[in-house]
């Protein structure tokens, strides 16, 4: 598991209650509209100029992303997935298992905001030894999945970047430095996959709910 962009502490950790059941309810939610209406009351001032797909250091930006509720997945059980608006003609989305017991988080630090997922497994086999709750961990950065929200300047510098590429996404290491692959058979390179392998299993351990991963440019 990889700690997002770096090891960063977040100063207020929120969890968002009832979030499956809405999402059963309207069949999609993105992520933009998530958190403006958990701030909208809260005194919370959060950039909104583009999203970053996190997954484990796989980093993919976006105009936005949306949640989307699945009665059934691929593999025959229920499902969410979260579907990135891309930069350019790429394609991402990952697919989780409905069945394993979640909570979503809203997190926020002084220019920054994440939407982040974490699984009751996910904490106790990952982090549980090193945190007393689930919300210790999520602030102290140690989650696998999540979306993050960044001002305009910010977001444009990683946008621009990886649209310079062929890749499907970039790359960031546990010291906060940032990869960017050149094409997408470097990308998948450094991921030590081929695209069909990666979308059936995600490189993931299967305590994560990972069931799907695409990412691919067209």
């Amino acid at each position: 598991m990889s700690a997002p962009e770096r090891q960063r502490s977040w100063s207020d950790v929120r969890r968002i209650p009832s979030f499956f059941d809405r999402l059963e309810e309207v069949g999609g939610l993105p992520v933009l509209d998530v958190v403006a209406d958990l701030t909208e009351d809260a005194g919370l001032e959060v950039p909104t100029g583009g999203v970053i797909y996190h997954d484990r250091g796989i980093q993919v930006p976006g105009h936005d992303a949306t949640f989307v509720h699945e009665p059934t997945g691929s593999r025959g059980r229920p499902a969410f997935s979260i579907e990135v608006d891309t930069v350019g003609p790429r394609n991402a989305w990952a697919v989780f298992d409905r069945t394993v017991s979640w909570d979503v988080y809203l997190l926020w630090t002084e220019g920054l905001a994440a939407v982040a997922w974490m699984s009751d497994e996910e904490y106790r086999i990952d982090e549980s030894e090193f945190f007393d709750a689930k919300e210790a961990a999520l602030a102290g950065g140690r989650f696998s999945f999540g979306v993050f929200l960044y001002g305009d300047e910010e977001w444009q510098d990683r946008a621009q970047r990886l649209a310079a590429t062929t890749s499907p996404a970039y790359l960031r290491s546990d010291d906060g430095s940032a990869m960017f692959p050149s094409t997408q058979s470097e990308f998948y390179q450094y991921v030590d996959s081929t695209p069909t392998e990666f979308r059936t299993s995600g490189n993931a351990d299967s305590y994560l709910g990972l069931l799907e991963l695409e990412l691919t440019i067209d």
